[in-house]
């Protein structure tokens, strides 16, 4: 059996980025949180605020021999928009901004290629603003952000925004998606 792994992703509302990526086989965890700002322990109210500099993440943690590290950068860019400025959707905000915070060299190596393989193929008509940073400090949400999706799943926010970033994900890496097992 390999070594998990982590990444972590800050691309919007970590509700939808979780879900998202969720379905994707080799995924062990996805866990919610923060990172990227200069505040000790932020509550969810605080990072709203936009006082504490952080982005709500994505964590995920996966097994490299079932999914990449660059196969997930490719579902991550698939789901969300990183030429929007501190914003995803209905959401604005630096919390929602685009980021990829790498957890070793490798990582950000790999991001930083992929990033420009993108721009170099003008997959975007805008510039790319995701933001590459080490990951610092990691902090986890509050416990009812911690998959919310699949408790929430008629949530209309959820309906309105994690199912569009599901549905890509279902049909652009199908090979990738995870069997559920069926409803008893």
């Amino acid at each position: 059996m390999s070594q998990l792994q982590t990444a972590t992703f800050g691309g919007g509302c970590f509700w939808c980025t979780d879900a998202a990526f969720d379905e994707l086989a080799g995924i062990e965890q996805t866990t919610a949180g923060y990172a990227g700002g200069h505040v000790e322990n932020p509550s969810y109210e605080a990072v709203c605020e936009g006082t504490t500099g952080h982005a709500e993440v994505t964590r995920i943690t996966y097994d490299p021999e079932e999914i990449t590290y660059d196969e997930l950068l490719r579902v991550f860019f698939t789901i969300h928009n990183p030429t929007t400025l501190n914003r995803q959707g209905p959401d604005i905000g630096e919390q929602y901004r685009s980021g990829i915070f790498y957890e070793s060299d490798e990582q950000r190596e790999v991001a930083a290629a992929f990033i420009d393989g993108l721009e170099s193929e003008n997959v975007y008509e805008d510039d790319i603003v995701t933001e590459l940073k080490p990951l610092e400090t990691f902090y986890e949400a509050e416990a009812y952000h911690q998959n919310y999706y699949e408790k929430n799943p008629s949530d209309a926010y959820c309906q309105f925004n994690a199912d569009p970033k599901i549905e890509k994900v279902r049909e652009q890496f199908a090979e990738k998606v995870a069997a559920k097992p069926a409803d008893d």
